[in-house]
């Protein structure tokens, strides 16, 4: 729900929604071919997994020689090839392709090497669990450059649209305590901190951690808010959670975890939510890597040439150019708009109308930044206008009354100067 002022001085509100009922979702059928994603740069002399290869269900595949990056095949089936994949900005993914068997074999190795509950070990859930459902930050808990002593579990889902850990949190509440419970095992961390809506607070009081609630305006469950709202700590510009010992992660991924160690099988499907084209929304249950287009023939919707496929929610997500594009594990929701009601982006000039500026919440003179960032000039943002301040909500393009694509620009200059940087690095 959108409210705005009268006046028009004040900020917009924009209020994440809630979920009453535990809502019945649509399963998607399996697709007979997926498309998995490793996020490793394709190298076909390195590869390690080979075309035409059997795989089962559940099934860990190292992609390249000496890599410890690896993808679960949601499916079994035949390996059809092995591709690069150019997402966001230029980056290459590697995509393994899977033609799908009619009979389905569950691959036990994570069965054998888990062990119970608690036996958990964080070798195992690194090993084996990063690509699970709400993709687990595992690496974290061991990355010696980090020194995580908190872990925060978000129940509540970060952009507006999206009820993936609301639905998680309303119909596997065990699941997410067991998911606790072997996290603190495994990372021999046990300062867990819960964040709930107010609609959810009973229901994750249940687990007996500690539990705080978010404001049910947006952005306030992203993550560098919460840090600053309810942790009481800010994020230093250019930095991550991680980076000052806090690490995020979501309801959806902590139940995958438990879900995992309590079955003895990795989850291979992605609850997200459907937006279609007149605003109606449902929850969808589907296997990792399963091609958009599949989902959409089975919910009958029919894609014509410039509409709009959105990866993600309204405010944060990105658009992908292809009905090919699969589910990922991290894929919350797919939004699909009419070409007719796609916002115009223009390149009319900024009127300094100061909206972006009043609604940033992190004070940055938007204004002023989008000017450097329209002419390339990423290095003057940085060092002059707060570039590196910004936690990319999205809300400076959603007020622009020019039309202004502030967000995709801000993204732009983060990924060029990273870019340039370790280039930078690599060379020097």
């Amino acid at each position: 729900m959108i409210k705005r002022s009268f006046i028009g001085l004040s900020k917009p509100r924009l209020e994440y929604g809630s979920l009453e009922d535990t809502p019945s979702f649509k399963q998607i059928p399996t697709s007979k071919e997926i498309t998995l994603l490793s996020n490793s740069p394709f190298d076909k002399k390195k590869l390690l997994l080979k075309k035409k290869a059997v795989v089962k269900t559940g099934q860990k595949l190292l992609v390249y020689k000496e890599s410890d990056e690896y993808v679960v095949s949601s499916v079994t089936g035949k390996v059809s090839s092995i591709s690069s994949y150019i997402g966001d900005f230029g980056r290459s993914y590697t995509a393994i392709a899977i033609e799908v068997a009619d009979d389905e074999e569950i691959d036990d190795e994570f069965k054998s090497a888990a062990g119970g509950s608690k036996d958990a070990t964080l070798e195992t859930v690194k090993n084996f669990l990063a690509f699970a459902p709400g993709n687990p930050p595992v690496k974290l808990f061991s990355d010696k450059n980090k020194s995580i002593n908190t872990i925060v579990v978000c129940c509540a889902d970060s952009d507006l649209l999206i009820s993936t850990n609301q639905h998680v949190v309303k119909s596997d509440i065990d699941a997410i305590k067991n998911g606790i419970s072997i996290l603190k095992t495994a990372t021999k961390i046990n300062n867990i901190i819960m964040v709930a809506s107010q609609s959810q607070m009973l229901k994750v009081s249940a687990i007996g951690e500690k539990v705080n609630q978010v404001n049910d305006t947006y952005p306030s469950a992203l993550p560098h808010l919460i840090m600053k709202n309810i942790l009481g700590k800010v994020v230093p510009a250019g930095k991550n959670p991680e980076d000052i010992g806090v690490c995020f992660i979501s309801a959806e991924a902590v139940a995958s975890i438990g879900n995992a160690f309590n079955s003895g099988q990795i989850p291979v499907t992605k609850i997200f939510t459907l937006v279609k084209k007149d605003g109606s929304k449902s929850l969808v249950s589907a296997r990792i890597g399963t091609p958009a287009s599949d989902i959409f023939k089975a919910l009958n919707i029919t894609l014509n040439e410039n509409d709009r496929i959105i990866f993600g929610g309204p405010m944060t997500g990105s658009s992908v150019y292809s009905g090919d594009h699969p589910v990922q594990t991290d894929t919350d929701a797919i939004i699909v708009q009419d070409r007719d009601d796609i916002p115009v982006i223009s390149d009319y000039p900024c009127t300094n109308c100061g909206d972006c500026v009043r609604v940033c919440p992190a004070n940055i003179q938007v204004d002023m930044l989008v000017r450097l960032l329209e002419g390339g000039h990423y290095e003057e943002a940085a060092d002059q206008y707060d570039l590196y301040s910004c936690i990319e909500c999205g809300l400076c393009s959603y007020v622009c009354v020019s039309g202004m694509p502030i967000f995709q620009y801000i993204r732009s200059a983060k990924y060029e100067l990273g870019r340039a940087n370790t280039a930078e690095a690599t060379n020097g």
